[in-house]
């Protein structure tokens, strides 16, 4: 291992260990990290944010990766407190990270170790992707990542059966969760007034992320057509190149021989 990349595993290598604890104990004890665990707690969470920034947006980012890479229920509200505590910004860099990160952690882990529990149990969705991979590639994702009718966890992990490559599934996950991310940690800025997670989701929110949804196709059917039309405007150039061309032949006056 790179001697750079030693230098920090005294300190990433505890964070990761209590992280992982931590979540571990928070799922033993049965703590529903809920919205109103986060009401109650995020005054106190984002004081101690104040006096150790990094500490926090540490622990913060392994509990999320660590939470999505393991498949755990509660994500949506952990986005939810990274605005609550970092804001906008931060929050969303933050949650979009960690929850690629751990969404291909869950991947690789389905591709090299799972493929046979995810068959045995998603057989049939796994088969539907399978099939929208080979008609729509790496738009199918995108689709799936924008408004997501299937969990992101099963995304995951039924994904990683598919032949896709690690990095696209990486950079299209991340761009195709953005949206409804920065949505989720939106509202965590307006915590006081958000009552329920339903809240989130209004019918224009919908209607928006579904249009967003749709444009890869709608792009790609205008490159597909004017691909085909580029074809066959060439075509018939050639083929009025080929028509006169002998007639320009015939047209030529004959030599004469003195």
């Amino acid at each position: 291992m790179p001697e750079s990349r030693n230098r920090y595993w005294p300190i990433l290598g505890p964070l990761l260990l209590v992280s992982t604890v931590g979540l571990l104990v928070v799922i033993s004890q049965g703590v529903a990290f809920d919205l109103d665990f986060l009401k109650t707690h995020a005054a106190a969470l984002t004081a101690y944010r104040l006096d150790h920034p990094r500490l926090v947006a540490l622990l913060y980012f392994f509990l999320y990766l660590m939470a999505t890479s393991l498949s755990v229920p509660g994500v949506i509200v952990l986005s939810v407190a990274g605005g609550a505590v970092f804001g906008l910004f931060w929050g969303t860099v933050l949650a979009s990270f960690a929850s690629t990160f751990g969404g291909t952690l869950a991947f690789l882990a389905a591709r090299r170790f799972l493929r046979d529990t995810v068959r045995r149990y998603w057989g049939q969705r796994l088969a539907l992707i399978e099939a929208g991979m080979a008609r729509d590639g790496p738009f199918y994702l995108f689709g799936m990542r924008l408004v997501p009718v299937i969990p992101y966890f099963l995304i995951n992990l039924l994904m990683g059966l598919t032949p896709m490559p690690t990095a696209t599934f990486y950079w299209i996950s991340q761009l195709g969760m953005l949206p409804l991310l920065i949505v989720y940690v939106n509202a965590g800025t307006q915590l006081a007034r958000l009552s329920s997670l339903q809240d989130l989701f209004s019918p224009t929110l919908l209607l928006s992320l579904g249009l967003i949804a749709i444009f890869p196709w709608l792009a790609r059917g205008m490159v597909m057509l004017v691909g085909r039309y580029r074809t066959v405007s060439g075509n018939r150039d050639q083929t009025v190149a080929s028509l006169a061309h002998p007639i320009a032949r015939n047209d030529r006056p004959a030599n004469k021989n003195p």
